[in-house]
């Protein structure tokens, strides 16, 4: 499974790249192969390419500000979660995106 995320929070400092930290961590506890772009103050970074979206099974985006080229994404299973959530419940939100890829 693969999965590419998204995460930028309003002040696009520490919470967008605590985010990014935490569902790496755990797709790595899980197995889950993930690649994040962050879209905090000093812009894109580890952007996401066109390939990257195309293999991946779902998206997961950060829902606390506007995320920048999300139509790329167009066609894909999109989570939308809390910049929070992703930070604190980073796991959970995983596992649900995981069970409901497989379950298809």
């Amino acid at each position: 499974m693969k999965i590419v995320a998204v995460t930028a929070c309003p002040s696009g400092v520490a919470h967008t790249y605590m985010a990014a930290e935490a569902l790496e961590k755990a797709a790595k506890e899980l197995g889950i192969e993930i690649k994040v772009e962050t879209q905090g103050s000093i812009g894109l970074e580890n952007e996401l390419t066109k390939q990257d979206v195309e293999s991946a099974d779902a998206v997961i985006i950060t829902k606390d500000m506007g995320i920048k080229k999300v139509e790329r994404f167009k066609g894909k299973p999109v989570v939308k979660v809390g910049v929070g959530d992703a930070i604190k419940k980073a796991v959970p939100i995983l596992k649900k995106v995981q069970a409901h890829i497989e379950s298809k």
